[in-house]
């Protein structure tokens, strides 16, 4: 049954998603998505700012999108309604791993044995990314839970932030990243592009690599996503920020009045249920993304006549 929520919306549209909940599930994701998200890298031409290797949104769950082998395509995906991870070929070949309870380290056996078996093998560096105390996918029988349930809470929310992003992208005629899902940090983004080069990024982000971030900030740019939590921040957050950071940029107003900026984080935040428990979730969401860049163009002085849209 279909429950109302605040008497406007459904749980099952901008389901509840408290990190305590989901936690374990969380962790083991996280780490099935860097698997899959990695053999997109090994496999896929190079593009700037590492969007080659991104997983993106669909009616049903995650993708790696068709990734080229030889004169071949494969596409991985993630079905969340189903739960079930699909390999899909471009000469009719489909194979299916159940999404079910299981270690990474069997995962990860499962996935290189399927590739294998249908003719697209690929090395992988093993190590994950962006995690405390990371473990090699094939040593790794410490995470290996899943609950369907909360898998399919947090695809339904990617699909509603996914959604309304895409409306905030439409509005802008410069560079813009699409708006795809980055599986080190776990996180829908976003990102807008000045069209000036950025100083070199200073490095220093816990668990990443220098070089990584040097790509991904070469240039100027506003970012902005949904990111479900972890560590001291308990519940999923909407965010955006600023590379490099203007003056003036974190006092700037912005809205809702439930958003604020986090010193700690470096970025404003939007309390993801201040969306969910909105009347027009819609259009809180787009307040926060556009007043957000709203700070980063004008502190940092855009040239925005020439980079958005005027129809």
């Amino acid at each position: 049954m279909v429950e109302p929520v605040h008497g406007k919306l459904t749980d099952t549209i901008w389901p509840s998603l408290p990190v305590a909940a989901w936690q374990d599930t969380y962790a083991t994701l996280h780490l099935w998505t860097q698997i899959i998200g990695k053999i997109r890298l090994a496999l896929a031409p190079k593009i700037n700012h590492w969007w080659h290797s991104t997983l993106y949104v669909t009616p049903r769950g995650l993708t790696t999108s068709s990734i080229p082998y030889e004169t071949r395509t494969l596409e991985i995906s993630f079905d969340f309604l189903e739960h079930q991870l699909l390999f899909d070929t471009s000469d009719g070949i489909r194979r299916t791993i159940a999404l079910v309870p299981r270690s990474v380290a069997d995962f990860y056996q499962d996935v290189m044995g399927t590739l294998s078996a249908i003719d697209v093998p690929v090395r992988i560096w093993t190590m994950p990314q962006e995690v405390d105390q990371p473990i090699p996918f094939e040593q790794d029988h410490v995470h290996a839970a899943y609950d369907p349930q909360y898998a399919q809470r947090f695809w339904r929310i990617l699909v509603q932030a996914d959604r309304v992003m895409k409306i905030f992208r439409s509005r802008f005629i410069g560079k813009s990243s699409p708006v795809h899902f980055f599986w080190g940090s776990f996180d829908l983004a976003v990102t807008r592009f000045s069209g000036r080069r950025a100083p070199e990024h200073p490095g220093g982000v816990p668990n990443m690599a220098d070089w990584v971030t040097k790509e991904a900030y070469s240039h100027e740019v506003s970012s902005c996503g949904f990111w479900p939590g972890g560590g001291a921040v308990a519940e999923p957050v909407f965010y955006s920020y600023a590379y490099p950071e203007p003056e003036g940029f974190k006092d700037y107003s912005i809205q809702p009045k439930e958003a604020f900026y986090s010193s700690d984080m470096r970025e404003f935040i939007l309390p993801y249920e201040a969306v969910r428990r909105a009347d027009d979730p819609d259009a809180v969401l787009l307040a926060f993304l556009q007043s957000t860049y709203d700070a980063a163009a004008n502190s940092g002085n855009w040239e925005r006549t020439a980079l958005e849209s005027t129809s």
